[in-house]
């Protein structure tokens, strides 16, 4: 049996660092020539990081990507290296895809599907590449492509096959929401076995602002069967041997597209063939629904803290359920030694509040002091008192205290370089359940994007899942009503649909689209999504002053859904 051995290096970039990036590649090659791969594969724009958005507009940042694609190519000797970079200039750069090897560079490929949908603005940038070229690597043919070229039937895998590929190397920058990779991996087995042939597909891992990347890195044959697969989340070389003399059925016909003129066949200059056993693929189990999720929360939160020189994190801990799960992440993100509590009990605060607090800061041996607001609280109330005379109190009143705790976090927070962390969760904010520069006031939203009933599931998901520190979120905080604590008895069920209902009707408006009837038609009480549609609308403003937070649904506020805060459309 002839092999070929590819190595897919599923890693960490970071936008910007070019030179970083650059010592990643080359201290990967070393790897995978030490363990005698015939081709090992970086992540798309691994030279750049993915996605650099306007860096693209700087001509010297193009420059300095091709500089380094130099270095990578000179590295590349006794093995193909095959990474993606920033090609052509001016007007005319290509999202890009080298092929190296023995010193030099042998060939290029131009994504020819650019995605221009949710968060991706490809078009706003690159031009489309038209030719699907073939290296003959030590006489197995592999097709190279990139990404979003890969989700196309008729696309460019089925003309590289029909051009005599056996072996297709997809490079990625593939960004997470849940349950995205295993819709992706059963595209992958179709696009496989389809085609008769193996795919390689190789992502990126780690955080860049909103967007996770999950790696999940897998190779397939020609049947569409998984034969190795690396772990969610995690950096890792994933080495596969590939029987390129077995044969596999083909189940497309001959691929009929306008975007692709043609292919060519590049040979790859040879180099010495190594004697090697057979190895034996890792084929890593993927997460379940929530504890992908999980993960994406804490790589989200590790990346972007670390990646902007932040060393400590601070998180306002009121006892409730959305603090207490944003502070278990940041612990296993950063470290018990990195997160920084601080509790600001007020005359609503209930006495569990600062127990439930403290249970969990003694389990996860983390720091936590006591700030109390009464007398702000007090000295801001006889200061509004004359402007404030002859009303009613209301919202205004409440939101005092949380602007209190806003003010002084960041006061905190100027004062000691420590990022912070805040704690609203999708269906508040969705809602405009939350306060400008009170709770919203923050560095980074950890669970912006997570849905209240998931965040409950999430909660218990670690207590029961991660032997460390072992069930840290107290019991009482995941079975005690929600309140915010503004006001006496206040209960989120007083203001708000209860939450099982309202993440319905939320998930029906914001990630489907439904109109006002398709809800009705969905059983929805027609008060119940008035008022959701009335609230989601008129609270764009909101969002658009909140601290940027990990997407992990398909449609993420800001990232994916952009709205018009100028708005007079009531589709009710």
């Amino acid at each position: 049996m002839r092999t070929f051995r590819l190595a897919l290096a599923q890693v960490n970039p970071t936008v910007g660092d070019i030179a970083g990036n650059t010592k990643i590649v080359l201290e990967r090659i070393e790897e995978a020539r030490d363990a005698k791969a015939d081709l090992v594969a970086f992540p798309e724009l691994m030279l750049t990081g993915y996605p650099p958005e306007d860096l693209l507009m700087k001509p010297s940042f193009i420059r300095d990507n091709q500089t380094a694609l130099a270095k990578v190519v000179a590295a590349a000797k006794g093995i193909v290296v095959v990474t993606g970079f920033v090609d052509g200039g001016g007007n005319d750069i290509y999202n890009a895809a080298a092929v190296a090897s023995e010193g030099q560079l042998v060939g290029k490929y131009h994504k020819v599907h650019l995605p221009n949908y949710g968060v991706f603005d490809e078009l706003r940038y690159f031009k489309p590449g038209s030719v699907c070229p073939i290296h003959t690597i030590n006489g197995v043919n592999v097709g190279v492509n990139i990404c979003e070229d890969i989700w196309f039937a008729e696309g460019p895998v089925s003309v590289q096959r029909e051009a005599g590929a056996q072996v297709i190397v997809n490079i990625n920058g593939s960004p997470f929401h849940a349950g995205k990779c295993a819709a992706r991996e059963l595209m992958l087995a179709n696009r496989a076995s389809d085609n008769g042939l193996y795919i390689g597909y190789v992502n990126t891992v780690g955080g860049q602002d909103e967007l996770v990347f999950d790696g999940a890195s897998v190779v397939l044959d020609g049947n569409g069967k998984p034969i190795a697969r690396a772990a969610q989340f995690q950096n890792e070389m994933l080495i596969a041997d590939l029987n390129v003399e077995r044969e596999f059925p083909r189940r497309v016909r001959t691929p009929q597209t306008k975007a692709i003129t043609g292919t060519e066949h590049i040979d790859v200059p040879p180099y010495q063939p190594i004697e090697r056993p057979v190895i034996e693929a890792r084929l890593a189990e993927p997460l379940d629904d929530v504890g992908e999720v999980y993960q994406a929360l804490v790589l989200g939160t590790r990346d972007y803290v670390r990646k902007n020189g932040f060393n400590k994190v601070l998180i306002s801990l009121s006892g409730g359920v959305d603090s207490s799960l944003t502070c278990v992440i940041a612990v296993d993100a950063l470290g018990a030694e990195n997160v920084e509590g601080i509790t600001m009990p007020s005359r609503y605060s209930s006495d569990g509040s600062v127990s439930d607090s403290e249970d969990m800061v003694t389990a996860l041996g983390i720091k936590m002091r006591t700030l109390p607001i009464e007398d702000v609280h007090g000295a801001m109330e006889g200061s509004l008192a004359p402007f404030f005379a002859g009303t009613e109190p209301n919202i205004a009143e409440q939101n005092i205290q949380a602007r209190i705790r806003g003010n002084l976090l960041m006061a905190v927070s100027n004062k000691f370089n420590w990022l912070v962390l805040t704690t609203g969760n999708k269906s508040e904010i969705a809602m405009g359940y939350s306060t400008l520069y009170g709770d919203m006031a923050g560095g980074f939203a950890v669970i912006k994007d997570v849905p209240k009933t998931l965040v409950y599931k999430l909660c218990e998901w670690r207590n029961n899942n991660l032997a460390y520190p072992g069930s840290p979120i107290p019991q009482n905080v995941i079975t005690k009503p929600p309140s915010a604590e503004l006001k006496p008895d206040q209960r989120d069920d007083d203001d708000l649909p209860p939450y099982d209902l309202l993440d319905q009707v939320l998930e029906a408006y914001v990630e489907e689209d439904r109109s006002y009837e398709e809800m009705l038609d969905k059983g929805f009480e027609a008060a119940v999504v008035q008022r959701v549609m009335r609230s989601v609308d008129r609270n764009e403003f909101k969002r658009r002053q909140g601290a940027v937070g990990i997407k992990i649904t398909p449609r993420a506020f800001g990232r994916d859904r952009r709205m018009p805060i100028v708005n007079r459309y009531r589709g009710h």
